[in-house]
């Protein structure tokens, strides 16, 4: 994606139908279609958590994608909260916390 400065991070939850969905499958695919390193992983109380980063404008479609979600999803919301850190090594699937 042209035009982005610097690497940024976020942490994302994401609700509505999210789970049994192929959610974490599909946000793993997506991002490394998008060069994106981080994580997901299912929560017990029905959302989704990711850690993205990589290219600003690679992690904003990123986020556009999560709205929308695979075939069978239905988004209630995609919460954002800006992070700092190292980005991570690759992108994986983690365990449900």
């Amino acid at each position: 994606m042209g035009g982005e400065i610097g690497v940024r991070t976020v942490r994302v939850r994401v609700t509505g139908r999210v789970q049994g969905v192929g959610y974490r499958y599909w946000t793993e695919e997506e991002a490394r279609d998008l060069a994106l390193s981080g994580w997901v992983r299912n929560r017990r109380d029905g959302s989704v958590e990711a850690l993205f980063s990589g290219a600003a404008g690679s992690v904003a479609e990123m986020l556009r994608r999560c709205h929308e979600g695979p075939a069978g999803a239905a988004v209630a919301s995609v919460q954002v909260l800006e992070e700092g850190g190292d980005p991570q090594d690759g992108f994986q699937v983690r365990a449900t916390v």
